[in-house]
């Protein structure tokens, strides 16, 4: 099954309108960019998937065409385990791409090889259940009222909890969000919370107590991933637990540490940032060693989405299955919705991905072939 060709392609979906204060960093710009990537191999086989572009889907494009395509071409596709290591070796000598170039590729030779198999992905790499609770994820929100609107939309959807992205402008308006979210949907409904980043140790700490006491089932990423020293003192004091480790790169020995010296109480990976469907199953079976939950993060794109799916049907320590809400402004790329009904995901028994891609959509997406 030797690789004869990476095709990708500069996306750019105008009709997902993400408000700018959602994306935290002052810009308006409509659309989401990304790729997607097609392997195809000297028998006529061919598997595709969807990847981040962060702002540039055609500076991306570029960067993955330039240094995967000679990597890949000419290499067999059943070898993901020899492909991901040598690709960490070539990565560190010339190319440094960014944390989310690979992944696509390494999903790739995945569903190649769970489709010469005949099985569902999850199933090919070993299945471990075959439905998953799902939760909604907040993006940035307005105020208080907006966040307890969402919080009761998604529980009557039937979603089975709610995540809140507060607006980290003040550490009062956000704990006055999340009182707030807590009294509208009572003390049974599941909360986390995923402030991504924005406060000082003491801010951190002062969040922590306060979801505590309201009931909440995590804090997730309230100092930045890289920061072990405070993040570990923040974790040993804390009895909520803390999770984190999604945006470190060179997943599963950036987390390593983590895992070992109890620097978060569970650690976060998936197929988009953490290096593909191997690189987080590597990081998985290394928390699951140490007794530690690696929870699934978002992949925002919806066939990549349903990739996270079946990981999270092929392993044990994960509680959720993540879904960005308002789960409509990411319903695109597949040729079906995700298969999430009354709260709970279920995983797909037809060989692969178990949907195709909306190549009519991405056909009229399409900024640039590379």
């Amino acid at each position: 099954m030797k690789i004869t060709a990476l095709d990708i392609r500069a996306c750019r979906h105008d009709d997902a309108a993400i408000p700018a204060a959602a994306m935290r960093d002052g810009q308006t710009r409509a659309g989401l960019e990304f790729l997607v990537y097609t392997l195809r191999t000297e028998d006529g086989r061919s598997a595709s998937m969807v990847g981040f572009a962060g702002r540039s889907a055609l500076g991306a494009a570029h960067q993955a065409a330039a240094s995967l395509r000679p990597f890949l071409v000419g290499r067999d596709a059943r070898d993901r385990e020899a492909i991901w290591h040598d690709w960490r070796t070539a990565d560190r000598w010339w190319h440094l791409l960014p944390i989310y170039s690979f992944g696509p590729v390494d999903c790739c030779l995945w569903l190649l090889a769970a489709e010469a198999a005949g099985e569902p992905l999850w199933r090919f790499i070993g299945g471990a259940r075959s439905e998953v609770p799902a939760y909604a994820s907040s993006l940035v929100l307005a105020d208080s009222d907006a966040y307890v609107a969402e919080a009761l939309a998604a529980r009557g959807a039937g979603m089975t909890a709610y995540k809140i992205h507060p607006p980290g402008r003040s550490l009062a308006e956000d704990i006055e969000i999340h009182r707030a979210v807590r009294d509208a949907v009572g003390d049974a409904f599941p909360l986390m919370s995923d402030p991504v980043q924005p406060y000082t140790f003491e801010e951190a700490l002062r969040l922590g107590r306060e979801l505590e006491r309201l009931g909440f089932l995590w804090l997730e990423e309230p100092l930045p991933d890289e920061a072990f020293g405070a993040l570990r003192e923040l974790t040993r004091t804390l009895d909520i637990p803390v999770v984190g480790t999604e945006v470190l790169a060179k997943h599963p020995y950036s987390v390593a540490e983590c895992i070992a010296t109890r620097v978060v109480d569970a650690v976060r990976a998936d197929p988009s940032w953490s290096g593909g469907v191997t690189g987080t199953l590597k990081t998985a079976r290394l928390a699951e060693a140490f007794h530690m939950n690696c929870e699934l993060h978002t992949t925002i794109f919806h066939p990549l989405e349903l990739v996270t799916l079946h990981l999270a049907g092929a392993i044990r320590n994960c509680s959720y299955f993540e879904v960005l809400w308002p789960i409509d402004t990411f319903a695109f790329g597949l040729d079906r919705p995700l298969p999430i009904r009354d709260g709970i995901a279920h995983l797909p028994d037809t060989p692969g991905l178990g949907a195709a891609l909306d190549w009519n959509l991405i056909d009229n997406a399409t900024t640039e072939r590379v």
